[in-house]
C-alpha cells in the first residue's frame, strides 16, 4: 500500500496529478478500493481487478515499453552475446 503522507493523499483526492511513483500508486489503489466497495468483496470482483492490472501492465509494456527498449537497443547495443541469442532462437 502507498503510505505517502496526509498532506499528499489529500491533493491527490482533489484531483491533483501524481508526481512521484508513491502518489501514482495511491492514485490507482484508491481508484481500485473505490471499485471493490461499489462492486462488493468478492472473488470476482478481486479477480476482474487483478485482470485489468494484467491488461494495463501489458499493454503499456507492448505499446511503450518495449518500442523505448528497442530504440535504446539500437542506440547503446545489445547486452547479450551472439551465442546466447543463438541458442535461445535455436530452442524455438
Amino acid at each position: 500500500m502507498p503510505y505517502i503522507k496526509k498532506a499528499a493523499r489529500k491533493s491527490m483526492s482533489a484531483g491533483c496529478d501524481p508526481e512521484t511513483p508513491g502518489e501514482l500508486n495511491y492514485v490507482i489503489s484508491s481508484l481500485v478500493g473505490e471499485y471493490i466497495q461499489r462492486k462488493g468483496e468478492s472473488y470476482t470482483t478481486h479477480n476482474e481487478v487483478l485482470g485489468v492490472l494484467t491488461c494495463v501492465q501489458l499493454e503499456l509494456y507492448r505499446r511503450l515499453t518495449g518500442p523505448y527498449e528497442d530504440v535504446k537497443l539500437k542506440e547503446n547495443g545489445d547486452i547479450f552475446s551472439y551465442a546466447v541469442l543463438e541458442r535461445t532462437n535455436e530452442s524455438d
